[in-house]
């Protein structure tokens, strides 16, 4: 099963509330598109400010490297673990374009594939309310509350309970 993060378009001053059509879901996993050609799959995704940022790193990097030297073999390792992690931040990639653009993520969903996850975040729309995703997300993450300043939490997770506690 996948995950999906639900984003919501920027409203639009011509429509008076937001179009299910126009949400976006982002699944979360390697892109091979994006590993193997990475410039093409950054124009076609629309991800400019992303291409330009890795066009001037892989600028710098061969300057980097002709300044120094470096053999072909590292150049081409550097280079293609560069492509790897492209293909691995992919989604992110894509998510941080869309809340840079104004949208808000209103949850995730897993599902096995992109209609099954269309499906799932719909019908919790439906029963939220037909306006919710305008007001508020649908799904948010759960955390614990902080404690209050000066004092510690009772539970810790890890090797020590208490700070300046018996070990």
């Amino acid at each position: 099963m996948a995950s999906y993060s639900v984003f919501e378009p920027p409203s639009r001053a011509d429509a008076a509330d937001t179009a299910p059509e126009r949400f976006r879901l982002v699944r979360d996993r390697f892109c091979l598109a994006a590993f193997f050609f990475g410039p093409l799959w950054m124009i076609y995704r629309r991800l400019w400010l992303v291409l330009v940022c890795y066009a001037v790193l892989l600028a710098l990097l061969a300057v980097t490297f002709r300044y120094l030297n470096v053999s072909t073999e590292v150049v081409i390792a550097v280079f293609a673990l560069l492509a790897l992690l492209v293909g691995l931040e992919a989604p992110s990639l894509r998510r941080w374009t869309y809340l840079r653009r104004g949208w808000r993520e209103r949850g995730v969903v897993v599902a096995d594939d992109v209609e099954t996850a269309e499906r799932r975040f719909f019908d919790l729309w439906i029963e939220a309310g037909i306006d919710a995703p305008a007001r508020e997300p649908l799904h948010e993450t759960a955390r614990a509350p902080s404690p209050p300043p000066g004092s510690y939490a009772q539970e810790v997770i890890g090797l020590f309970p208490k700070p300046e506690g018996a070990r």
